[in-house]
């Protein structure tokens, strides 16, 4: 028997009003399903930022498999994440404005190339986008608690303390160091990238970064005047170009939004130089940059397989050394370029006096660089420091001391 369908009137009106329906849901899932295939980091706006944002952390495993696609995972799904190698974190700060960081990107492939290793973006911009900083940074230890979770499973699973590796940048640098707190400072390492200063400055170990979070820590202080941490928090402290303003960032507030946040995201941009060029920055320990621009520190050590320390990726070459210095706590100096790679070479002028008559004039230093540029500067009598620059980071050279006869040395 043949089955009739009756329809009313609000029937036909119903139909495409369900296929409509149906259509949009399908749609929907299709594109939930594309997005939990390939996430990406949460991207909020200012509204949201205004609004406030309850706390969501996300994990978003990178491996040299998927350097694109990140895969999502958690404490109860590791995905295809190796246990048995090298995991970094890496952690964000405080987003004013909801804005996925610039840098983010860079940092995950630079690091994949350095060396095979999972790469674990730590997504907390739902908690950490806000307009009201204390809000963000009252998150941080709830950030910690989770991150927490998810090592326990990895450690059950089979991996090591030694192995975890956190890069924690302003806020996510004393994240790091509350996860390293909780494991009694086992972890492999800490990376701090200008830890967060406001609500942190002056604060007892326990409640920020400090040595004691992990087998090595190392810093870069960018910005120690304004958003930075400005005391050492780690075993070894770097502060290129004092720790203060960076060359190439604006000096005025008609720079705009980069005059703000500029000096404060150099770590990170020094960090991700040090991943992947071949012109390494050499930083020299010392107890203050005054005394690192009067020469007074031209030395780092004998019998170092490195002579200097390295500034970022490849600054635990000195762990050894470090660790056994009492306290194992210190502080390296360095000058930078304006612009990529960064680096630049330091020369030391040694001042040798013939006689003690006071005589007038001035000493001519010229540099010739490898394409063949050559610079000077003048030296008088009454300037005790002057600065050779020229076009590219192997043309360019610091060189302090007075004026008299002058012998080239690189450091």
């Amino acid at each position: 028997m043949g089955h009739i369908l009756v329809f009313g009137t609000h029937d036909f009106l119903r139909v495409p009003m369900l296929r409509l329906c149906f259509l949009i849901s399908l749609l929907c899932l299709a594109k939930s399903d594309t997005d939990e295939a390939c996430p990406s980091f949460t991207r909020l706006s200012f509204h949201s930022a205004v609004v406030g944002t309850g706390l969501n952390v996300r994990l978003m495993l990178y491996t040299q498999r998927n350097q694109i696609c990140a895969q999502l995972i958690n404490s109860t799904a590791l995905g295809s994440l190796n246990v048995t190698k090298t995991t970094t974190f890496i952690i964000h700060g405080f987003r004013p404005t909801g804005s996925p960081p610039v840098w983010m990107e860079e940092l995950v492939q630079s690091l994949l190339n350095v060396q095979e290793m999972n790469v674990v973006v730590v997504d907390w911009n739902r908690g950490a986008t806000t307009v009201i900083y204390t809000h963000a940074s009252g998150k941080t230890r709830k950030v910690a608690l989770i991150l927490k979770e998810f090592i326990d499973e990895m450690l059950a699973k089979g991996a090591s303390l030694d192995n975890i590796y956190m890069i924690g940048v302003s806020l996510g640098a004393h994240i790091s160091g509350f996860v390293g707190e909780m494991y009694a400072g086992k972890l492999g390492r800490i990376t701090g990238l200008d830890p967060a200063g406001p609500l942190f400055n002056g604060k007892p170990a326990e409640d920020r970064l400090d040595p004691s979070d992990a087998q090595f820590v190392d810093v870069i202080h960018s910005d120690t005047d304004a958003l930075g941490y400005k005391e050492p928090l780690g075993h070894i402290d770097f502060y290129p170009n004092g720790g203060l303003d960076q060359p190439g960032c604006p000096k005025t507030i008609f720079g705009g939004m980069k005059y703000f946040k500029c000096d404060h995201q150099m770590s990170v941009f020094l960090y991700i130089a040090s991943l992947q060029n071949n012109c390494s920055i050499s930083a020299y320990p010392c107890d203050s940059y005054r005394d690192y621009r009067n020469g007074k520190c031209v030395s780092c050590g004998v019998g170092q397989a490195v002579p200097c320390p390295l500034l970022g990726y490849f600054a635990d070459n000195w762990k050894d050394y470090l660790l056994d210095k009492d306290p194992p706590m210190t502080k390296a100096f360095f000058d930078t370029a304006e612009k990529k790679p960064f680096c630049m070479y330091h020369y030391f002028v040694d001042i040798v006096s013939w006689n003690k008559n006071v005589r007038r004039g001035f000493i001519t230093i010229k540099l010739r660089g490898e394409d063949g540029n050559v610079t000077e500067s003048k030296i008088d009598q009454v300037c005790s420091r002057s600065k050779i620059q020229a076009q590219g980071p192997a043309n360019e050279a610091e060189v302090p001391g007075p004026s008299r006869q002058a012998s080239l040395v690189s450091l």
